[in-house]
């Protein structure tokens, strides 16, 4: 058995690569840090934006790891214009896995490339990993293993969140939300 545990980041200033997180943000991650020692994590990954690898970085230096990124746990680019009704947008993706917007990603396209980093992290052998990603990836990789997650869940993450996912030779055997706060 492997788990995974699947890690929204904690408060930021901003949806940005580069955006950091706040002093609350700081302090969320500090708590993340004593909640994740409590489990005998191997192997740490994050998205390459600031804000997934600040929000490990407590828990790294607790726990003694290097937290390594992967490209294909950044947050889905929904658009490449500013739109007023993104949110309105992004719900739709959610139904149509396909649906695209300028400059933007599909659903499925998100979703196949941070279900990629998943089965490749498995794949090293390591019994457990902590991975930290965006809202809406994590959403996406949440939707894939259960169909029932959708928009309204998206909408229900908390900064942090944290989900615990279980495999058995690479296949999903349970996934439940594990952060309460």
């Amino acid at each position: 058995m492997q788990i995974v545990y699947l890690i929204r980041h904690c408060k930021a200033t901003g949806q940005a690569a580069d955006a950091e997180l706040t002093g609350e943000g700081w302090l969320q991650a500090e708590k993340l840090a004593a909640f994740l020692n409590r489990y005998p994590i191997e192997y740490a990954v994050s998205s390459p934006y600031v804000r997934a690898q600040q929000t490990l970085i407590p828990y790294a230096k607790n726990a003694g790891h290097t937290i390594h990124t992967d490209d294909r746990l950044s947050e889905r680019i929904l658009s490449s214009e500013q739109r007023e009704d993104w949110m309105v947008c992004l719900e739709r993706t959610f139904s149509d896995e396909s649906l695209s917007y300028t400059g933007g990603e599909s659903s499925r396209a998100a979703t196949d490339r941070a279900v990629s980093s998943l089965t490749e992290l498995l794949a090293l052998g390591h019994s457990s990993y902590a991975v930290a990603t965006h809202g809406n990836l994590l959403s996406l990789i949440l939707k894939r293993y259960d169909d029932s997650v959708g928009f309204a869940e998206w909408k229900g993450l908390s900064n942090p969140d944290v989900y615990r996912l279980s495999f058995l030779e690479g296949h999903i055997q349970t996934m439940s939300r594990m952060w309460n706060d």
